[in-house]
């Protein structure tokens, strides 16, 4: 049957699509199934399947097949054309060249576009803006139904189509392994069927090459290495390709030889831009530990309230241009920094605090009584941070990083170019909390450096507040189950089936725990070890979102994938995006979704308002389940996270336990199996691969 989609119903991950869809003069129905993946409301569609009854949605066409067709009759041109597919054309603009052009509406904007102009409120402009829209909507068309016939998904055709444009096509005839690495969402694995379908030997030196950056990219991506050791290297790519050894390790050698990795002694393999950065700061890290302090120094008076573990720390700030300060939950680590900074004014010194994430910079502040601000932000004047680091200097007296655990080898590189020599750079983290999301291991390799002066707070002063949180986290510090007598800030409600844990992870999360408290369920946040499954980030979001942020009547929303945006969702960019100025980890609501114009607008917490195009949406991600990466750097009145261990708990570590529990304030609500609370406990998690004690050890 031919039929237009009317509305998106609902996207599972996986690509099953259930859509509300109309016909000419039949009543409309339910149609569903992955041969689904991609239609959009407007589209026409020439559908294969067959009727089934649901026991629990009722009547609906099971589709099996599905053909976009160009729509034909005036009701469904118009619904095409008013469904915001087109940019440019709403529903009344829509109504207008309908009226004016009938049936004949699309072969005009296809092939007689200028006549565009006999509309009311059509120009110049708009008519371009018009038939731009068209041919990348045909594009993108023709792209999903090559990428079906390989096998792949159609939902890639868009993100492919907005970095290749028009050479698209022709890229994924020539070349599609240049997808890897270009193209979010696009791994070997799927360039891969895309090459070998369209002929490609398995032996070819592309296809070597790909697997073997790919390779790279994932230790870094996944793991955090930075590096491979050539063994490794070589090992993971012959397994992935199922090729000759040698014939890798010829491509090994000449990918060094074309400087697109570097291969040092060990032997170990670095991709080039990750052995860039990690030398360069090295170099900057010695810079600034070998430059004498501009910092004004006067005798000051120790705080008599500061133990001397913090007095410690204070004079080290003082007198070293490179320091770190650790210490886990309630040690003193925020009074402390307080009292350094207060010091160094009293000096007639210039202090900047600052911090890897937005929630982490305003907690930072109110912790210490100052102004303080993300990295990104001072760094603000740097818009790429892949060219040659000629950062405008962070310029102040003492430069102070909280959440220094958070640094991956990227940032901390473009943080340490932009310290001016003589500046003091004090980082202050918790070395037990989770290693940043990116490549490296930045605080851990500084206090492998023992030419680096730290002060490490062991006492632990908020323990008389009344809550468990800080005992619970001490606990798992030690490798002891967290149990905390009585409740009191700390609980654990234990639950075998993972569909039981998510059950109660939501009533938890949205009435329990509000109801009890007395707090708005905005307050209560879902943090999550893994993304996929019943318990992952993306089911209970979705089943989190529906339940505080519902469709209201009438009310516009956009499907991008399997994600859903509303008026009211709760949202965090999951990309820094140096030109809106969002930064990863920052939270905002959306505040408008405009289907004509195809953007979504977003109130950031700090208060800008920034849009997304539609075909920007991947860099967002709703934020009612967070996964604990996360969360680093923030702070909740409430946590409610799910603990099964599914898929063997990959996840599960140490440290990822830690960092869950001390991001909350007042309550922590553990909810699943012993099992994996215990697996949590006793999991250490690997060392990322990083050579920077090494090249440290060599400039100090």
């Amino acid at each position: 049957m031919e039929a237009s989609v009317e509305q998106l119903v609902f996207v599972r991950e996986d690509e099953y699509t259930v859509a509300r869809m109309s016909a000419d003069g039949e009543p409309s129905f339910v149609a569903s199934g992955r041969a689904l993946a991609g239609a959009q409301p407007g589209e026409t569609l020439r559908l294969t399947g067959e009727w089934d009854d649901h026991p629990r949605f009722g009547r609906r066409f099971a589709t099996t097949g599905c053909e976009r067709i160009v729509p034909s009759t005036v009701r469904a041109i118009r619904l095409y054309l008013g469904s915001g597919l087109i940019r440019g054309i709403g529903p009344r603009l829509a109504q207008a060249i309908v009226e004016h052009f009938g049936e004949s509406s699309l072969e005009v904007i296809d092939a007689r576009p200028a006549r565009l102009r006999e509309v009311v409120n059509i120009g110049p402009v708009r008519q371009a803006q018009i038939v731009a829209a068209w041919r990348e909507q045909k594009a993108i068309a023709a792209l999903m139904v090559t990428l079906q016939g390989f096998g792949v998904s159609p939902l890639l055709a868009t993100k492919i189509y907005q970095v290749f444009g028009a050479d698209a096509a022709e890229v994924l005839r020539s070349d599609p392994y240049r997808l890897v690495g270009q193209v979010r969402g696009i791994a070997f694995a799927t360039a891969d069927r895309i090459a070998l379908a369209s002929g490609v030997p398995e032996s070819s030196p592309q296809r070597i090459k790909a697997a073997i950056l790919d390779r790279l990219e994932t230790a870094a991506a996944r793991d955090g290495h930075c590096y491979l050791t050539m063994r490794a290297l070589l090992t993971h790519t012959v397994e992935l390709v199922e090729q000759d050894e040698d014939l890798v390790r010829a491509m090994v050698d000449a990918l060094a030889s074309e400087l697109q990795v570097v291969i040092e002694d060990g032997p170990v393999v670095y991709a080039k831009g990750l052995h860039a950065r990690e030398t360069r700061l090295a170099a900057e890290l010695g810079r600034l530990w070998r430059a004498p302090s501009t910092l004004p120094m006067r005798r000051y008076d120790e705080d008599p309230a500061l133990d001397d573990d913090q007095r410690a720390a204070v004079t080290m700030a003082l007198t070293s241009t490179v320091s770190v300060l650790t210490g886990g939950p309630g040690s003193g680590k925020s009074r402390t920094v307080r009292a350094i900074a207060a010091t160094v004014r009293a000096m007639g010194g210039a202090v900047t605090l600052a911090a890897p994430t937005g929630k982490a910079a305003k907690r930072l502040s109110e912790l210490a009584g100052l102004p303080a601000m993300t990295i990104h932000r001072l760094l603000a004047h740097q818009p790429d941070p892949d060219t040659l680091f000629d950062e405008t200097p962070a310029a102040a007296d003492l430069i102070v990083i909280d959440e220094a655990s958070m640094l991956d080898l990227n940032l901390a590189t473009r943080l340490c170019s932009a310290v001016p020599s003589g500046s003091h750079l004090l980082l202050v983290g918790d070395q037990d909390q989770l290693p940043s999301i990116g490549p490296g291991s930045v605080l851990a390799d500084l206090l492998r450096v023992e030419e680096i002066p730290r002060v490490s707070l062991t006492r632990v002063y908020r323990q008389a507040d009344g809550s468990g949180i800080v005992e619970a986290a001490h606990r798992i510090q030690s490798g002891a189950l967290p149990y905390v007598p009585g409740g009191g800030g700390f609980w654990f409600e234990e639950l075998d089936d993972p569909e039981a844990v998510a059950d109660r992870v939501v009533h938890l999360a949205t009435e329990a725990i509000p109801r009890k408290q007395g707090v708005d369920p905005g307050q209560v946040q879902v943090l999550c070890p893994m993304r996929k499954g019943a318990t992952g980030t993306v089911e209970l979001g979705r089943r989190l979102q529906e339940r505080r942020n519902p469709l209201s009547p009438g009310a516009a929303e956009h499907w991008s994938g399997a994600s859903v945006f509303r008026v009211g969702d709760r949202v965090m960019p999951i990309r820094n995006d140096y030109d809106k100025g969002v930064f990863n980890g920052e939270t905002g609501t959306v505040t408008a979704v405009h289907l004509e114009d195809r953007t979504v607008e977003v109130l950031i917490d700090d208060g800008d308002l920034v849009s997304y195009g539609f075909d920007e949406l991947d860099d967002l991600a709703h934020a009612y389940a967070v996964s604990v990466h996360r969360a680093q750097g923030s702070e909740y009145p409430f946590v409610v996270a799910p603990l099964v261990a599914e898929s063997g708990g990959i996840m599960l570590r140490r440290r990822l336990l830690y960092t869950l529990v001390t991001r909350a304030r007042s309550w922590v609500v553990l909810v699943g199996q012993r099992e994996a609370l215990e697996l949590a406990v006793q999991r250490l998690g690997h060392r990322r691969n990083t050579a920077l004690p090494h090249r440290l050890a060599a400039v100090l």
